[in-house]
């Protein structure tokens, strides 16, 4: 069968709803009139993307939606082999979506965090939430159960949807990542992933509570990252808090309602939860002799550490608890 017409089967038995036999990566593209970007408005607000369907998906049964962004000098098919997110979309039927950065966007394909305009919910934030609402639509996700995750300058980005897509996003996961606005200028980014926020990240969150819609958070954190200063995480973990409407201060957590340490594969591993009535609202993990690195994945390639605990089964458990 020619290509075309094989795409043209595939296509079909996709909507009348016949179970894929094997799980399928397909590619597609999002546009978005509000994703101009400060640090290149010349740059085409239109990103491509990877979209994994798990095996047995059928777009009448809604499944959760990863949206997982990948960091800085990787590309999103690195990013899906580091942290074989295919054989857990296979095993938990996720629908996965990875956007892709442009060259053009940024030289070391890193996201865009500290631009002004995607820290406001316009730039790749908005073309991310584009991608996100044009892959609910095509591949029948459940759109109450979507999240987005991220690694370095993709778990940024990640949290920069939390805060201002909060109808659109179930929960937010963050691996070696930074809060929303914690960087004023494109200038002072090096020196903020270094040192920490340089503004009041837990006042952001503030600002952008939403009393209606709810967005927990799960941050992973290697303690021996020195690439994201941990202080990045603890900062992320205020600004969430302080989004769920928990009062903060500007440098310190509120004490937790748990607070355990295991012992995984020689490293000390440390699980703060904050909850309230209405479960939990964030879980900070942090992991003793871990890098700059996706805990769990594929040591074989950059940014990817082998040694436990997986950050996908992680952010599996993560998932099961705000919805059991």
């Amino acid at each position: 069968m020619e290509p075309s017409l094989a795409r043209i089967w595939s296509n079909f038995r996709r909507f009348v709803g016949v179970p894929t036999r094997q799980g399928e990566w397909r590619t597609g593209s999002a546009f978005s009139a509000l994703g101009i970007l400060a640090v290149a408005p010349l740059v085409v607000p239109r990103r491509q993307y990877l979209v994994y369907l798990p095996r047995g998906h059928t777009r009448w049964r809604r499944a959760p939606l990863i949206v997982l962004c990948h960091g800085c000098r990787q590309t999103p098919e690195a990013f899906a082999q580091g942290t074989r997110i295919a054989a857990a979309a296979d095993a938990n039927r996720w629908l996965v979506v990875m956007p892709r950065q442009r060259d053009n966007a940024n030289a070391w394909s890193c996201w865009n965090w500290f631009d002004s305009a995607t820290v406001a919910g316009t730039g790749e934030a908005a073309i991310v939430a584009a991608i996100t609402r044009k892959v609910v639509r095509r591949h029948g996700a459940d759109a109450s159960r979507v999240f987005a995750a991220g690694l370095s300058a993709g778990g940024a980005l990640a949290a920069i949807l939390g805060v201002r897509f909060p109808a659109l996003f179930r929960g937010v996961a963050v691996h070696s990542g930074i809060a929303c606005g914690a960087a004023m200028t494109p200038l002072s980014a090096a020196s903020v992933m270094a040192r920490g926020p340089e503004t009041n990240v837990a006042a952001i969150g503030r600002a952008a509570h939403d009393p209606a819609h709810r967005v927990p958070l799960l941050v992973l954190q290697g303690m021996a990252d020195d690439v994201m200063a941990p202080r990045n995480a603890t900062a992320l973990a205020r600004q969430y808090l302080a989004l769920a409407g928990v009062a903060v201060d500007a440098g310190t957590l509120p004490g937790p309602s748990g607070d355990r340490s295991d012992q995984t594969s020689g490293r000390r591993v440390r699980t703060r939860d904050w909850r309230d009535n209405a479960g939990l609202v964030a879980r900070l993990v942090e992991i003793d002799g871990l890098g700059h690195a996706w805990s769990g994945g594929d040591a074989s390639l950059p940014y990817n550490d082998g040694a436990a605990p997986d950050a996908l089964a992680t952010i599996r458990d993560w998932i099961r608890d705000l919805a059991p």
